[in-house]
């Protein structure tokens, strides 16, 4: 009796063995380029990009009153999150390998914009961290999803990417950030430039969005940090 059950024992953990290994070797059939998973995460991140830069209707969407568009707005960036979340569930983190390089930005770009979601950033960045660490996906992106993901959820900035602006000169500063004086080790470890450079790009970008505002002030450029 002793012996019957010792091989029942050994039957059961060998196909249970057996069903992990069939299932871990299914997962990795379905990693290979998709090319209709990176047409698809293009044209979400289109319409991301329209909705994400015009706080007002643009042109094409000149129809609708500015609480219209926000209303839109809102749409978008929900519809999108669910279908990330789908694609999360199927693949986790969009790779290289999945989508190229290009796919894998676009999905990263629609995560950094679910706002509305933290707990789903959140669990996007567990995955995306598994691969960055295999050089499959962008590194200073995960920077700044990490900064997004700590601002949503009540916590300070730990690479300084998220930014607001000294509206009366134009300058670029963080929104709340961690220990400020070792910020740029933290942000050199994976691959951002000096937060000096950055602040200055941003507040360079900002101005000429907003130049009309600013000369009509009498600023015709704005304030910059001293960089090395």
């Amino acid at each position: 009796m002793n012996k019957f059950f010792g091989i029942l024992i050994i039957g059961i953990v060998l196909f249970g063995c057996k069903q992990k290994s069939a299932t871990e070797n299914a997962r990795e059939d379905t990693i290979g380029f998709n090319q209709e998973l990176a047409n698809e995460l293009e044209n979400m991140a289109e319409i991301d990009q329209l909705v994400a830069s015009n706080a007002f209707p643009p042109e094409n969407y000149s129809y609708l009153t500015s609480e219209q568009w926000k209303i839109f707005k809102d749409s978008v960036f929900l519809r999108n999150q669910k279908r990330a979340k789908e694609i999360l569930n199927t693949y986790g983190f969009v790779g290289f390998d999945l989508a190229g390089e290009k796919g894998s930005r676009n999905f990263w770009l629609i995560v950094q914009h679910s706002d509305h979601n933290p707990e789903f950033q959140k669990e996007v960045l567990k995955e995306m961290k598994k691969e960055v660490d295999k050089q499959n996906a962008i590194s200073t992106n995960y920077g700044l999803l990490v900064d997004r993901v700590n601002l949503n959820t009540g916590h300070p900035q730990i690479y300084g990417t998220q930014v607001t602006y000294n509206i009366n000169n134009g300058q670029a500063y963080p929104k709340t950030l961690m220990d400020s004086i070792n910020v740029n080790s933290r942000r050199k470890s994976i691959g951002l430039e000096p937060i000096e450079e950055y602040l200055n790009g941003m507040s360079e970008m900002h101005f000429e969005m907003n130049k009309a505002n600013y000369l009509s002030k009498g600023i015709t450029e704005p304030t910059l940090y001293i960089t090395n």
